[in-house]
Parts: structure tokens; sequence; C-alpha cells
């Protein structure tokens, strides 16, 4: 059976220089074939896609529902059977297998519909994902996976050229004060699992478990460095609403309690998420930062005094 890969996933590999992205693009019809084949998997609806994934809703040999995914192997990408496995299913999606060199991953069917945001109610909604990231950051990382303190270095050696291509002067020294305070912390990184990138959209409606947690890029860290994510989540729509800064410090205090952890060094890594965050833009050509992460790092900063 012909698989067809949705333009729109095309799209976003088709920028002029990535070759390799537009040959994983090209490679996936058949790489879907084997996955299919090796597997003994039924096609059961059209696919869907993320940024750089396809997701083929599958029946395996048995009639169990399944979802068949197919992800470009990178570096954010590569360790991510290595968590799911570890992780095995507490309060995220389980692997029920994986072929961790063609980037292909069998994975329990959740209901793509039914996302966290489908829930009206933001104090319930975060309910569901501080109780889902508790668990997850409760289980240490495995060895290999990447490190927050290889982060946390490479992100201190960007810093001085990427400061000067931004117009202002005060988000410069924002990104500087970022950078000091993940210097004071980066050497307590931490050990924990985490998923990275865990906000509502990454939160899919399941049958075993009414919620559970999708899409993980693990990393072994400090959790802190995970609260951004899902403490920022929908800015543009709080935004638009009034003033979001209510809503903001009432799920930053509902993480940090159910995370158990220290305020000030939770405050300092999701600083550390800021200064990821405006050096990914940076290097992507931007010359301002993104007012929500502004805004955010100046909610945060006044619950973190500057230390004597």
């Amino acid at each position: 059976m012909s698989i067809h890969v949705p333009e729109s996933l095309a799209a976003l590999h088709a920028r002029p220089g990535d070759q390799a992205g537009r040959a994983w693009v090209v490679s996936l019809p058949a790489l879907a074939a084997d996955s299919l084949d090796r597997w003994a998997l039924r096609p059961d609806g059209p696919p869907a896609h993320g940024m750089a994934s396809l997701v083929l809703p599958v029946v395996r040999a048995d009639g169990t529902p399944a979802a068949l995914k197919l992800y470009r192997v990178n570096e954010e990408t590569a360790d991510a059977p290595a968590g799911l496995r570890t992780w095995d299913g507490d309060g995220i999606v389980r692997l029920l297998d994986d072929e961790p060199e063609s980037g292909a991953m069998l994975l329990e069917r959740l209901d793509a519909s039914r996302p966290l945001t489908s829930l009206p109610d933001d104090d319930a909604a975060m309910e569901v994902l501080a109780g889902l990231l508790a668990r997850l950051v409760a289980v240490p990382a495995p060895e290999g996976v990447r490190r927050l303190s290889d982060i946390a270095a490479a992100m201190l050696d960007q810093v001085p050229g990427a400061v000067p291509a931004l117009r202002d002067p005060d988000e410069r020294q924002l990104v500087r004060t970022c950078a000091a305070t993940v210097a004071e912390l980066a050497g307590e990184a931490g050990d924990r699992l985490l998923h990275w990138d865990l906000h509502y959209e990454n939160v899919l409606a399941g049958e075993r478990e009414p919620w559970l947690a999708i899409d993980p890029q693990p990393l072994a860290g400090d959790p802190g460095f995970d609260l951004l994510p899902s403490v920022g989540e929908g800015w543009e729509k709080l935004a638009a609403a009034g003033d979001p800064s209510a809503t903001v410090l009432r799920r930053f205090d509902r993480l940090t309690e159910a995370l158990g952890l220290e305020r000030d060094r939770a405050v300092g890594w999701t600083l550390g998420r800021v200064l990821e965050n405006a050096l990914w833009d940076i290097e992507d050509g931007a010359t301002a930062l993104d007012p929500g992460q502004v805004a955010i790092a100046a909610l945060l900063r006044e619950r973190r005094p500057p230390r004597p």
C-alpha cells in the first residue's frame, strides 16, 4: 500500500540547503512500507504529522490499535526510544517496538483528536499536566541520553556571540542575566529524566489512562528545566484576554508544588529555558526576543531576588 506524505510535512523540510530533510521526506513511503511489513500492521486511517514525524494509525495482527511513528533521526529525537523504554508507559505513551536506526516507533494508540487543550478549564488542565510531569521526572535518566550540564555549557558558550544580534539593550541585558543564572546552577544540573517539551498539545486522551504525555525529547537534568513550555502555554490567547500574569504564576506555583521543587532553583532553570529559546531564535535570524518570553522572565525574576 502506498503511503502519501502530506504536503504540509514535505514543505517543512524543503528549505534551501536542507538536503537531508528532503531525502528523509522522499524515504518515508519506503520506510512506512518496511515498518508495516516488519510489524504486520494494517493502516487504519489518514496520516498525521508533527514538525519532524509522520504518524500512521495502524492495527496490529491481533487487532490491537496502535500508531506507527516515523521520525527524522537527529540530536533531538535520537533518545526518544530510550526515554520511552525507561518510563515504560508510566504517565506517557507506551513504546511497543522500535527500529531506532531507521527512525520508526510502534506506539500505543491515543486519541489525537483530544489533546489537553480540549479541557475548557485551565486549572483542571494544569492539574493533569502537573500530575503527569511529576511522574515523569521522578525517574532517573538512563545512561547515554543528553545531559542538561552539556546543554548549559553550550548555551553559555553561545551567549557572547549571540547577544549583539539583539537590537534592544534591555533584551541584551536579559539574555546576559539568564546566562548568569544558568552559570550559577550549571554545576548541579540534575539527573532526572526530563520530557523537555511537555505542554498541553503534547498530552492526549487515552484508554489505559485518561491522559498521557507524548513526543518526549529526553534529557537528564533538573526538573525545573521542564516547566516553561506549560507555564507559557497559549501565551498569545492569554495576553489577548487581558493580563496573563496571574495565570502564569498560578501555573508555575502548581508545578513547583506538584514536583516538590525548591522555588529559587525552579525560577533559575526556567530562566535557562528562556535563554535556550532566545538563542534558538537568534540562530534563526531574530533581532528581537519573543515578547511572551520576555514577560514571563520578568515575572519570574521578581520571585528570584538578586544574589548578594
